[in-house]
């Protein structure tokens, strides 16, 4: 097995009695984009924290590269590209010259064209003094820097945040580009549509723990389905539930089904109504998100 990326082991962080991580185990492959999925206050952007050593675990390890974070924190953050969900940007400098200073910081060699590519997809005009830049624009500031080195890591919280739709789908673009480069992502977001339109597999936090993994599509195929069934003679109410399998709504010979579980029994008990049609919905992460947050409440700390 190849090393990840990034590897958590029975990571916590407590703020005095209060949990902000409890045993969060976190991995993370080469090359791929991990959506980590949580609303705010589920610990998404404790996690990154203590990724990037800005603060110190209360117990387990965090290791990036194989490298132990906290003991590697200089060397390991020249290597990752980081946007935070809260930007602290030096208001009096040029966008330019941030960037000249990002540059110089890391070492890395950035050269004038990147830099210009990325402000024109992004709509950034870097000559202004950032104290005259709107959120949205501060937001690509912070985008710009991330990416501009092309590292081999890259941290993303709620990167699309305050931007418009148009600039939101480029900053995708540049998440499918580093992917398809063979570099990693680490992508947190509470707008679920983004993290399955990029993402290939996703973590789903909650109240400090990881309580699923699976790949995108996996996820969506075996955790939730709807199915819309349509019969000659339409069978008694709840005739069919139980085991997975809850009736929604009935409209004309129609029954639609949510289903939990593997289809066979439902349909092995409905073709006895004789079953006319059939259909099934595609099921979006979203609503499979849901389904993990309304079984016992939500989160509290980030």
């Amino acid at each position: 097995m190849t090393q990840p990326i990034i590897e958590t082991s029975n990571l916590s962080v407590y703020y005095g009695r209060q949990r902000g991580i409890h045993d969060l185990n976190l991995r993370v492959e080469q090359g791929e984009a991990f959506g980590f999925l949580g609303p705010n206050g589920a610990g998404k952007t404790t996690t990154m924290r203590v990724l990037l050593d800005i603060i110190r675990p209360t117990a387990g390890r965090a290791a990036i590269f194989g490298l132990d974070c906290q003991k590697n924190g200089v060397t390991l953050r020249r290597r990752i590209g980081y946007i935070p969900g809260e930007l602290n940007l030096y208001q009096q400098l040029r966008a330019d010259e941030y960037f000249d200073m990002i540059a110089r910081v890391s070492g890395a060699d950035v050269g004038p064209a990147t830099r210009r590519d990325l402000c024109e997809r992004l709509q950034l005009d870097p000559r202004r003094p950032m104290h005259t830049y709107s959120r949205g624009n501060k937001q690509k500031v912070g985008l710009v820097a991330a990416f501009m080195r092309r590292p081999d890591l890259l941290i993303l919280d709620e990167p699309t945040s305050g931007l418009d739709p148009l600039i939101q789908q480029n900053v995708l673009d540049l998440v499918r580009e580093a992917r398809a480069d063979g570099r990693t992502v680490l992508f947190s977001s509470h707008v679920l549509p983004e993290v399955q339109a990029v993402c290939d597999r996703v973590g789903i936090i909650r109240d400090g723990q990881i309580v699923a993994t699976e790949r995108v599509e996996q996820l969506i195929k075996s955790q939730l389905q709807r199915l819309h069934l349509r019969f000659a003679q339409l069978p008694p109410a709840g005739a069919l539930d139980g085991d997975g399998v809850t009736e929604l709504g009935r409209v004309g010979d129609r029954i639609t089904f949510e289903v939990r579980a593997n289809l066979n029994r439902l349909l092995a008990q409905a073709v006895a109504y004789d079953v006319l049609e059939l259909a099934n919905d595609q099921v979006t992460l979203e609503e499979i998100f849901m389904t993990y947050y309304s079984r016992n409440g939500g989160a509290r700390h980030d």
